[in-house]
């Protein structure tokens, strides 16, 4: 266990979390890397995994009864319970009737990103170099680290994010309302001002505020982990005196950052979905809000009637 540890102790403990080359082109280009291998990896995870749940998930035979609309398997009710969860707690009431068709794509962010978050809590990196020394002289792996703490990763997920946003908005309010709404309705002059802020808002803030929030809590979590595994490594061959009482405060202090990163990794997953969320339903709000408006009249005879009309328009919460 302690030459195993042994791995831990690099000269920084961000050498463990950085992307590790693996294939360089003769001019410096890097043509493959640790963190591609682990992007192949959560590709092949999703479909393979997907595939199953959706056999799972299945409507059964009519002679079944209603066991035929009961989900087959305790891992797949699952990853439908938070499915259903995600879609109805907090993507329906903000999107509305617009929900189940956005759904695919919300889904496929949280599930891409949660998947190579816990990737990045497994130790492939340390296995892959435990194998072959020379590609751990060389900081170079095949497979292993975490995807989403590369910045590329992360920056390359918040622009078809911002891209999705952008188009749906454009598709809901048409070209000539996407872009009232980027006025935000003040009257000229100040219009300019205003359709400039939103126009950096929508296309470089929130992308850059996406980006940069996933990559900096994947970093900091996974480097203040593998700090306190160094420790165990820096000790190796000090005596047991020393040695023992180190390993076990690491590995203690270890398990519970571990428990603490795996939290994160479901919770940064949810938090990047629901942003994305949020951003399409801001671009709505004020189209619905006119809509509304249009229906909202006082009138002594039917103003019960119009209230109900209106609670009866709105997406239910529940």
């Amino acid at each position: 266990m302690f030459s195993s540890l042994s791995v831990l102790a690099a000269a920084s403990p961000a050498d463990h979390v950085y992307n590790h080359k693996f294939w360089v082109s003769d001019n410096g280009y890097w043509l493959w890397s640790g963190n591609q291998g682990n992007l192949v990896l959560s590709l092949l995870i999703i479909i393979l995994v997907g595939a199953w749940f959706a056999r799972q998930v299945k409507t059964g035979p009519a002679s079944e009864g209603a066991d035929a609309f009961v989900t087959k398997n305790r891992f797949a009710h699952a990853i439908e319970v938070i499915c259903v969860y995600l879609r109805e707690e907090f993507a329906r009431p903000l999107l509305g009737a617009r929900t189940d068709k956005l759904m695919p794509f919300l889904w496929t962010i949280f599930w891409f990103i949660l998947v190579n978050n816990l990737l990045g809590l497994v130790p492939i990196l340390d296995i892959v170099h435990l194998a072959n020394k020379d590609w751990k002289a060389a900081h170079a792996a095949p497979i292993g680290g975490t995807a989403t703490q590369n910045i590329w990763v992360t920056g390359v997920l918040a622009v078809i994010a911002m891209l999705f946003f952008n188009l749906s908005a454009i598709r809901h309010l048409g070209v000539v309302g996407f872009f009232k709404h980027m006025t935000a309705g003040a009257p000229f002059p100040a219009s300019i001002v205003v359709f400039f802020l939103e126009l950096l808002g929508q296309f470089f803030i929130k992308p850059f505020a996406l980006a940069l929030r996933l990559f900096a809590n994947m970093t900091a979590g996974h480097i203040l982990l593998a700090t306190l595994f160094s420790f165990a490594g820096m000790v190796v061959g000090k005596g047991i005196f020393l040695q023992g009482p180190v390993t076990l405060i690491s590995v203690l202090g270890g398990f519970g950052i571990m428990l603490l990163e795996l939290f994160v990794a479901f919770m940064q997953a949810f938090i990047f979905m629901f942003l994305v969320t949020v951003f399409i339903a801001l671009m709505d709000h004020d189209h619905d809000e006119h809509h509304d408006h249009a229906h909202d009249h006082h009138d002594p005879v039917h103003g019960d009637h119009d209230l109900n009309h209106l609670s009866e328009s709105k997406p239910s919460i529940a």
